[in-house]
């Protein structure tokens, strides 16, 4: 296992870039397809359960899935879930301002994450479930999820993975690697692919 980030690591990177998350467009650009999966996530949520009337987003920074999500699910009640006090803050300012369903925040690691059964009726977690680390935090954490929706619910799940097939790894790293370059330089691309080494 790498040396990865730790809590407290975690929590100050995103402690200290609360304005580039904060731009529903623009916020997760790192991500080559980050725009389609936020558009598509929040539409193909809103079909399989559209009477949802509460949704859950873990890692939810400035709350851009949420406000996405409720732009197919208008006015549902809104948890939000994250390490960074001031990511939450943004979040909440943003998404109350985009339902009038309650909206709470939790600050917490989503490992310490405590739910009611059956209390869901979308989870989203969009980049945050890398953290995870063993293969136990692994099921303790999905198993609470599982165990907070209501029955019918959906758990959606955006995220870095490495392909086990070491020919389709390739193929998808040298494409994202272009993307990155593309968008910003050869040193961001850099930049992007120490952090997931370091993180995945």
């Amino acid at each position: 296992m790498h040396n990865k980030s730790t809590v407290e690591e975690i929590r100050r990177r995103f402690d200290a870039d609360v304005e580039r998350f904060s731009n529903l467009e623009t916020g997760q650009t790192a991500t080559m397809d980050a725009a389609l999966a936020l558009e598509q996530i929040a539409q193909t949520a809103a079909a399989v359960t559209p009477r949802a009337k509460h949704l859950l987003d873990l890692g939810c920074g400035a709350g851009n899935y949420t406000l996405k999500q409720l732009q197919a699910l208008p006015n549902c009640d809104c948890t939000l879930v994250d390490l960074s006090q001031p990511m939450l803050d943004r979040a909440k300012e943003r998404v109350c301002a985009a339902t009038t369903g309650s909206v709470t925040t939790l600050q917490t690691d989503l490992r310490a994450l405590e739910l009611a059964p059956e209390s869901v009726d979308i989870i989203l977690a969009a980049a945050v479930l890398h953290h995870l680390r063993e293969e136990s935090e692994w099921e303790a954490v999905f198993t609470a999820l599982y165990a907070a929706l209501r029955p019918g619910g959906a758990f959606w799940i955006f995220d870095l993975v490495e392909h086990s097939d070491t020919t389709v790894q390739k193929l998808q790293w040298e494409r994202y690697g272009e993307y990155l370059t593309g968008f910003k330089s050869d040193v961001y691309r850099e930049q992007v692919f120490a952090y997931i080494a370091k993180e995945l």
